[in-house]
């Protein structure tokens, strides 16, 4: 078998993209962060209402439940980003870890809104 050398262009540098490389650039980040605090308030919202009703303390019977929820929102991330024709292999670990710690952010701070919320 014959192996074809591809050419690699070379990543260009801030100061070599044009404006336009830029915008497009900076929209798909918002459209990643976007989607993953969506993700994040949609899988606190799921926690809630699978976990049973709140104890006095504000726990709920099924919290494993609730964090696996959050878990399974992270993985999904990057079927979506497909789904929604974003590149994903240009991005990296500490693009991935962001994406996570929002989905974690959101989903955090909509479960304990929720649960003390309910607690009169």
């Amino acid at each position: 078998m014959t192996e074809v050398a591809h050419e690699e262009k070379p990543a260009l540098t801030k100061k070599e993209k044009t404006k336009a490389e830029k915008q497009a650039e900076h929209v798909a980040r918002i459209k990643r962060t976007l989607a993953a605090s969506v993700i994040g308030i949609i899988a606190g919202g799921l926690s809630y209402w699978s976990g049973g009703i709140p104890n006095a303390a504000g726990l709920q019977e099924n919290g494993f439940l609730a964090f696996m929820i959050m878990l399974a929102g992270i993985v999904i991330q990057k079927h979506l980003f497909i789904f929604m024709g974003m590149d994903t292999s240009k991005l990296g670990a500490k693009d991935w870890f962001y994406q996570g710690f929002m989905t974690f952010a959101f989903w955090f701070m909509t479960w304990t809104i929720l649960l003390t919320s309910t607690q009169l």
